[in-house]
């Protein structure tokens, strides 16, 4: 089996070859950074994985389109005659709306933010790769769609922006919340291929995380505002390059959209790391979150009997000062 992986440059594209070579053993991997580069293309191919489209880094920091991409890596299976194609997409296709069902099945309606332009375009590459498996039978795709995906100093900046969102609104309750490690979106894809996997899928932990236990596990105080506020703020933020929250990003982390991994179960995936696990191993939380209770409170009595031994002798210096200037005073009357 000849496999053509495109799109490997992000933190996720070595955690895939890695999969692959663990669990289609007798694969042949061919990298493909850049789809037009035919120099680096093999003359046929059995499969196509694409995980550049749902790159996000890359496609912001180069203003390229996601739909583009894909058309790119569709164009190369037909060249390579691939029957498969892998498609790494993304959960917010489906949209954060306060009606979204808690969890999202394969089956829920797209209905992406309309002004988070890569969620609209990840949606219409979706489509893109329906078409090319429409157009001559006995073509299979797969199309996955993670959740945000993280790993200790691996975070993307969409990644890290979701992160940054939560635990800000006024008076109100957070959403629940998934983070998925990258080595389990990387074992997903390995599975699509080595299965030969047709249709559309969810990647995710099992169950989520409570918005007030994301809020704990953060460590982090954060100044509760209201929606509008929060809307200004985050805009000239992202204006000035201040802050990570781009625009139409703020309704995933106001409303749900969490999703069911169990049509990925039953084809015999398993997550390896919990939501919550994910998320404290993906984050810099403040040393002091990490310490336990009673460590705390020995670190408190010491601090507290360290200030004690300072102030005494603080009063001891200052004490046995004043008592020399006293003495010179009398000495110098005498």
């Amino acid at each position: 089996m000849i496999v053509v992986l495109t799109g490997r440059r992000g933190s996720l594209g070595g955690r895939v070859v890695s999969a692959l070579r663990e669990q289609v053993p007798d694969a042949e991997i061919v990298v493909a950074d850049d789809v037009e580069d035919q120099s680096l293309i093999t003359d046929r191919a059995d499969v196509v994985v694409d995980i550049g489209s749902s790159d996000y880094d890359s496609r912001a920091a180069h203003r390229e389109s996601s739909t583009e991409f894909a058309a790119a890596t569709l164009f190369l299976a037909d060249r390579l005659r691939s029957s498969q194609v892998v498609f790494v997409s993304s959960a917010m296709v489906y949209g954060a709306l306060a009606n979204n069902p808690v969890p999202l099945t394969e089956e829920a309606t797209l209905r992406p933010d309309v002004e988070f332009v890569f969620a609209r375009q990840l949606a219409s590459a979706e489509e893109l790769v329906e078409q090319w498996r429409q157009a001559r039978p006995g073509r299979a795709t797969c199309v996955l769609r993670p959740v945000v995906a993280l790993a200790a100093q691996r975070n993307s900046l969409l990644g890290a922006a979701l992160v940054s969102g939560l635990g800000r609104r006024f008076a109100e309750d957070d959403p629940p919340s998934q983070f998925l490690h990258l080595d389990d979106l990387a074992s997903s894809i390995a599975i699509a291929v080595g299965r030969r996997l047709d249709g559309v899928f969810n990647v995710a932990p099992d169950g989520w995380v409570a918005g007030d236990r994301v809020r704990a596990l953060s460590g982090e105080r954060r100044i509760p505002m209201p929606d509008r506020l929060v809307d200004v703020v985050g805009r000239l933020r992202w204006r000035f390059q201040r802050g990570p929250i781009p625009p139409g990003l703020h309704s995933y982390t106001r409303e749900p959209w969490v999703v069911s991994n169990g049509q990925l179960r039953a084809e015999g995936w398993e997550p390896t790391v919990t939501n919550e696990q994910t998320y404290v191993e993906s984050t810099e939380a403040p040393w002091w979150t990490m310490v336990s209770p009673k460590r705390r409170q020995e670190l408190a009595l010491g601090a507290g009997a360290a200030a004690a031994v300072v102030v005494v002798a603080v009063a001891f210096v200052f004490g046995r000062n004043r008592l020399n200037r006293r003495r010179a005073g009398s000495a110098g009357r005498g």
